[in-house]
């Protein structure tokens, strides 16, 4: 009985540890926002830049939703540009 019991909370707790888990919705906020006044064409300084690449980066490894990685990831191409094609 106690080893099932063990058993079962530790399958819970792992079932808990591997859930998608989302970005924290300040760095979203600060990525998205950066991204879309550089879309609108707005003056956006290195600063701003630089800390809106920074929190596009810390939302996407704190994200496992793929749908959000490929939002985050665009919005960041927004603020940085696109990698050059080979």
């Amino acid at each position: 009985m106690f080893l099932r019991t063990l058993t079962l909370l530790t399958l819970a707790a792992l079932s808990v540890a591997f859930l998608p888990r989302e970005a924290l919705a300040q760095d979203l906020a600060i990525c998205f926002f950066t991204a879309e006044r550089v879309a609108n064409g707005e003056r956006v300084e290195d600063e701003d830049k630089r800390a809106g690449h920074e929190a596009c980066q810390r939302a996407l490894a704190q994200t496992s939703s793929i749908v959000q990685k490929y939002q985050i990831q665009e919005a960041d191409f927004e603020i940085v540009g696109r990698p050059p094609k080979n």
